[in-house]
């Protein structure tokens, strides 16, 4: 769904950011070769998390929903030299892509890949003062995400929350059985009556909440 008219859509494109060499052949391949290439960050999307990163200089980022490493690459672009990314995805059938092009990037000695499953591997690996996390896995445990990552979030730390428009669909009134609607609609409530962060939701793609831990 666009949700400004695609001229203009188009223009801030074309007015944004270059997507790197290796990102875009990423982007290719995953287009070429892997299911629901939907699921990728665009080239805007993508540049947006590079700035982010970029402006924070995060020493510690977390990343869960890996899918191709698109949006795990950008975010490292403003990773410290001594930083850690540690980003996790429950499937395996992927790990080629995303080792074939982590290994390609200045940052592969700092990106650390877990399989499995997020709200088990996050407390295993015991993080603290995080700086930016970013949430782009399944959509129905968002809400355990979230709340598993803000108490480990440093004061000042940013957390990305991808696709809380979805379509649109959280304006209306969801199935009984639509999980993912039902959660992303009483996540975005939870988000925005919680006292303890400032945040933002900007109409990036499908929608990218902003929300800064005081």
């Amino acid at each position: 769904m666009n949700f400004i008219p695609e001229p203009i859509d188009d223009y801030v494109n074309s007015h944004s950011g270059n997507e790197p060499e290796l990102l875009a052949d990423l982007r290719r391949e995953t287009h070429l070769k892997v299911l629901n290439p939907r699921m990728l960050s665009g080239i805007y999307q993508g540049r947006v998390l590079s700035l982010i990163s970029k402006l924070i200089q995060p020493e510690l980022i977390l990343e869960i929903g890996t899918y191709t490493a698109y949006s795990a690459l950008c975010l490292a672009e403003g990773l410290k030299s001594n930083g850690t990314l540690h980003t996790i995805d429950i499937n395996d059938e992927l790990r080629w892509i995303r080792e074939k092009y982590i290994n390609q990037s200045d940052a592969q000695e700092r990106i650390k890949c877990h399989e499995g499953d997020a709200l088990t591997i996050v407390p295993d690996l015991n993080l603290k003062d995080i700086d930016l996390v970013f949430i782009d896995a399944d959509k129905s445990n968002y809400i355990e995400y979230y709340n598993l990552c803000l108490p480990a979030m440093k004061p000042g730390g940013l957390i990305l929350i991808d696709n809380v428009l979805w379509s649109g669909k959280v304006l209306e009134v969801a199935d009984e059985n639509d999980a993912d609607t039902i959660t992303l609609q009483k996540l975005n409530d939870l988000i925005q009556a919680d006292e303890s962060v400032e945040k933002v939701m900007i109409p990036v793609r499908d929608g990218l909440y902003l929300v800064r831990k005081i």
